[in-house]
């Protein structure tokens, strides 16, 4: 909930600090704004995806023609170009320029002339990088199971490891336990890789019962 304070003559910077959830910290963009002269500061901790950005619509509702909306890099406004033209768009016919703090895109962008289109070309820039990130990476992905490389976390048992507990889950007075310490695993991974054999056998008693085709 924001309150609304007495808005000083027009040319204030305003500030918005925004991180996508609770466990992330503002202080280092508040560090950055209030170190830019903000006169004011809303703070957001929602994603950009979210519709609805409360601290967004409050310091859009608080300036005032001639004031810079500050923000401490560019995604902080919005993460599409869709959206962040809108924003730009929406703030030029209000006479409203935007400061970005950090970032290859810094600087003071005003709201007529030579400004608007340089933001604009910026953020669409902003946009291609995002998208040939994305297409590297899913390039990438291709190549390496091209290459047969296993992605993501191996697993915990191989098949000769698979292999060697089921023979040595047949073994007379052989148990779960037993054969976990020897292959050097978890029971709960031999129950989930050799479930044929472990069905209802108990630490410390005989898996032999549990064998393939028995009840």
């Amino acid at each position: 909930m924001y309150t609304q304070t007495p808005h000083p003559a027009p040319g204030a910077l305003v500030g918005l600090a925004r991180v996508s959830t609770d466990e992330q910290d503002l202080q280092l963009q508040l560090d950055a704004l209030n170190a830019a002269g903000c006169i004011r500061i809303f703070e957001e901790k929602i994603s950009t995806r979210k519709a609805d950005r409360p601290g967004l619509a409050a310091a859009l509702n608080y300036l005032r023609p001639g004031d810079t909306l500050v923000i401490w890099k560019l995604d902080r406004l919005g993460r599409s170009v869709k959206d962040l033209l809108t924003l730009a768009d929406d703030l030029h016919e209000k006479g409203i320029g935007i400061r970005i703090l950090t970032g290859r895109l810094s600087g003071v962008y005003s709201p007529t002339g030579e400004g608007k289109f340089f933001f604009t070309m910026m953020a669409a820039f902003a946009e291609l990088e995002r998208d040939i990130i994305r297409e590297r990476t899913i390039a990438g992905v291709q190549a390496a199971r091209a290459k047969g490389k296993q992605l993501g976390r191996p697993p915990a048992m191989t098949p000769e490891m698979v292999e060697d507990a089921r023979h040595l889950l047949t073994a007379p007075n052989a148990t779960v336990s037993a054969v976990a310490k020897r292959l050097g695993v978890s029971r709960a991974t031999i129950y989930r890789y050799v479930p044929e054999l472990t069905e209802g056998a108990e630490s410390g008693s005989p898996a032999a019962n549990h064998r393939p085709g028995r009840a």
